[in-house]
């Protein structure tokens, strides 16, 4: 339950890539036949990639993680400073801080939506070029944003702006076109995929400089031999996802409205944060006012249940979810916080295992 952090490897994935191995050592900038075959099979993902997220393949930059996509936007940017949503991820925020550019943090409601009107009074109010960072959908609470609109506030007074999608992709439609950014991120294995591949979509005259430089590879934008399996996996994977999305987001919405159900029964206190936005189907990001979040992580797990204490790169530390701090949450609650995350390989099972375990911690606590 655990799905925002990782997905199992997807069978098409899987295929796709022993098709690529089976072929042998294959350098896409070899000129010989071998050469040529790689060079085949990462334009036909690049293709197939733009199809699934309404771009054009010329577009589309393979990278070896979305971290890194989303570190090649920021640091590349022809821009004087960032605004930024309290919701981004650290892989959005840390570059962005050491580029030594100014970072102005965007407001967010008590749901965890950016502020339009605050990035307006942003974009008035600063000096320079800025690039506007808005996650698609929010790793965290699941909370979806409103990046179109917010790229037309951008564009209106000259910014550039930055979508991670990285947690939206396959699991939402992710469209490049009908967003209206500039760059886009994503990452294979949140999405069925494999580890170690990414790739960032970026808008034809955006202006990016490379953030690795060396060979010519991705047309001089991302140098370095292309992981061509990962990427043959990445777009089967992200074609398998979107097949019959919609059955699979009704199948998922299932479970969590069963889940968020059950554990208001057994918790009237417990806080569901960001319940009342519009959501990823399959996120739920709670807390209990007297469960610690670590314990519980380990007595969840003792039972069998994979889940996550937010965001998987903050896990085992104690530091309070920005988000959370940027929704005004009260920091004693946001130490407590816990996020399930499903798939569509999860089961009505699995959410009375979980509600089960909830309900057997709770009563341990009440009879402390």
């Amino acid at each position: 339950m655990d799905w925002n952090a990782d997905t199992p490897l997807c069978g098409a994935a899987r295929e796709a890539m022993l098709e690529v191995w089976a072929l042998g050592a294959l350098n896409p900038s070899s000129a010989h036949v071998f050469g040529q075959k790689a060079r085949a099979v990462i334009e036909d993902a690049r293709g197939r990639m733009a199809a699934a997220l309404n771009c054009r393949a010329e577009e589309i930059v393979f990278t070896g993680s979305g971290t890194e996509a989303d570190n090649m936007a920021v640091r590349g940017a022809p821009v004087e400073r960032f605004i930024v949503s309290f919701m981004e991820h650290p892989a959005v925020v840390k570059p962005a801080k050491i580029t030594g550019k100014p970072v102005t943090f965007l407001e967010v409601d008590k749901n965890g939506v950016i502020n339009l009107a605050d990035l307006e009074r942003h974009l008035r109010g600063g000096k320079g070029r800025a690039l506007v960072c808005v996650m698609f959908a929010s790793n965290e609470t699941g909370v979806l944003q409103p990046v179109r609109e917010a790229a037309r506030i951008a564009h209106e007074h000259g910014a550039l702006i930055l979508c991670d999608a990285i947690q939206g992709a396959g699991k939402a439609d992710v469209d490049f076109a009908a967003l209206e950014v500039d760059m886009l991120a994503i990452s294979a294995h949140k999405f069925g995929g494999p580890q170690g591949a990414g790739a960032l979509v970026i808008r034809e005259g955006a202006g990016l400089e490379p953030l690795i430089t060396g060979g010519g590879q991705e047309r001089k934008r991302r140098a370095g031999t292309e992981n061509v399996a990962g990427i043959a996996g990445m777009a089967a994977a992200l074609e398998s996802a979107l097949e019959g999305r919609a059955e699979k987001e009704s199948h998922i919405s299932a479970l969590r409205a069963k889940l968020e159900s059950g554990l208001k029964e057994r918790a009237p206190d417990a806080v569901i944060f960001s319940e009342a936005a519009p959501r990823l189907a399959n996120t739920t990001f709670f807390a209990h006012p007297v469960m610690d979040a670590q314990t519980a992580l380990m007595a969840f797990d003792l039972d069998g249940v994979a889940l996550s204490a937010g965001s998987a790169c903050h896990s085992g530390k104690a530091e309070v979810s920005r988000a959370l701090k940027g929704m005004g949450v009260n920091g004693d609650l946001a130490r407590r916080a816990l996020r399930v995350s499903l798939g569509p390989a999860n089961t009505h099972d699995d959410i009375e295992r979980f509600l089960n375990s909830f309900g057997r911690q709770l009563a341990r606590l009440n009879a402390a």
